[in-house]
């Protein structure tokens, strides 16, 4: 199965978990940030990102605890590529749901507050950018 097929069966048949979080996440609904869930990125299919903060969420079951190497493996991979993972366990997102909206909070308060603002797209910002710093590029990479 390659890894688009997999993500969509894993969007069909979500946790209990990852259905109770992403009903925060999902539709701008936590703090206005545009969450997807199960998407492949590079070799690997993660359960939530913000792709706007580079930010991974990640929701681990107790056969996470046998292979604790394999996720720090992921971990690595993805911090890497400028992406904070936080992980929680299922019983986590359950039971404390608060506790986690919070932790992810606080992440994307701190990542709004160390990562580049992208420039304006169009319009008059777009030409006050332009004529305040001419050397503005506007092909300029932003995640």
């Amino acid at each position: 199965m390659n890894l688009t097929t997999n993500a969509k069966y894993l969007r069909r048949n979500m946790t209990d978990a990852e259905r109770k979080l992403w009903y925060y996440l999902r539709g701008h609904r936590f703090l206005g940030y545009k969450f997807k869930r199960q998407k492949p990125i590079g070799r690997y299919i993660v359960d939530f990102v913000c792709l706007e903060k580079a930010l991974i969420i990640e929701i681990d079951g107790g056969q996470h605890l046998e292979q604790r190497h394999k996720d720090d493996e992921r971990d690595h991979y993805f911090q890497r590529r400028g992406f904070q993972t936080l992980r929680f366990w299922n019983h986590d997102v359950l039971r404390e749901t608060e506790t986690v909206l919070e932790h992810i909070r606080h992440a994307l308060q701190s990542r709004a507050a160390t990562m580049p603002q992208p420039p304006p797209k169009s319009g008059r910002r777009l030409r006050s950018a332009m004529a305040k710093n001419p050397g503005f590029n506007t092909e300029e990479p932003w995640l």
